[in-house]
């Protein structure tokens, strides 16, 4: 049996009191980072991978089936508003399709032909990277897109739960966070997906800082899509040129991101 099916190291829940549970789910959430520290070489790998492909133009997808899939999705959300890149950079998909973020779809991950037609949507190509996301390291859906990508010569990385899966074994660049039975048996959007969540910010932020949009530890091409985001790129912009705010604000307002504006600036003061 998978670690990540194992039962629970705690029993009769039902009869804790509200501390209790509070306190022993803790303890349990403690051992993440110290599963995901243990799994950094494996990373390092992937990261590397992904950052040769989208130099190149390529794109990270991430496929995968219930809250694994949720979490691909979230992050590929994410970094466009964080790092100001095209949308179609990094795509999550989800067995059963765009349905599934919200509510489960029966059967949908046990369907293991679906990965590859879903990415065919986007016209994969062998300059892409594939990451599957699979807490089990079972999925069908997920090891049916990494085979097939792999049989047209893309490379393929996984975020996975459990040793020695066939998802791993299916990946070029397998990324394995082994982090033991969950509180309660068997659900894996605790312990597990905090792993994959961990793993996944890592890994799109390491790849975006290699790849240039972040300057000093400053996301320089964020989006300015609400109040507090303008005003951080304000402050940013302050900070980088030592200018007054009133016109910091009026760069950033002028040219739209922190990165422009700083340019812009030392190009009209013939300071590059």
């Amino acid at each position: 049996m998978s670690t990540t099916e194992s039962a629970s190291y705690y029993n009769n829940l039902e009869q804790m009191s509200v501390r209790e549970l509070l306190v022993s789910i803790n303890q349990e959430d403690k051992k993440v980072p110290h599963a995901v520290e243990k799994a950094i070489p494996q990373l390092e790998a992937l990261v590397n991978a992904t950052i040769a492909r989208l130099q190149q133009g390529g794109r990270l997808f991430y496929i995968g089936a219930g809250t694994s899939g949720r979490l691909g999705i979230v992050d590929a959300s994410e970094c466009p508003p964080t790092f100001g890149v095209p949308h179609g950079m990094v795509i999550g998909l989800i067995a059963g399709g765009d349905n599934a973020i919200r509510k489960a779809v029966e059967f949908a991950e046990d369907d293991a032909e679906q990965a590859w037609k879903d990415l065919q949507q986007y016209a994969i190509t062998n300059k892409d990277i594939v990451v599957g996301l699979a807490a089990s390291g079972s999925t069908p859906y997920v090891v049916g897109g990494l085979k097939a990508c792999a049989a047209q010569g893309i490379a393929t990385g996984c975020i996975v739960c459990n040793a020695g899966s066939v998802v791993a074994e299916n990946a070029d660049y397998p990324v394995e966070v082994i982090t033991g039975p969950e509180f309660v048996t068997g659900s894996t959007r605790m312990k597990a997906g905090t792993a994959q969540k961990l793993i996944l910010n890592i890994l799109t932020t390491s790849v975006m800082i290699k790849l240039g949009h972040v300057k000093g530890n400053k996301m320089v091409d964020m989006q300015l899509s609400n109040v507090k985001l303008v005003e951080r790129g304000v402050r940013m912009v302050m900070d980088e040129l030592q200018l007054p705010r009133p016109e910091a604000a009026a760069l950033l307002k002028k040219y739209g991101s922190v990165r422009a504006a700083v340019e812009a600036f030392r190009t009209e003061n013939g300071n590059s």
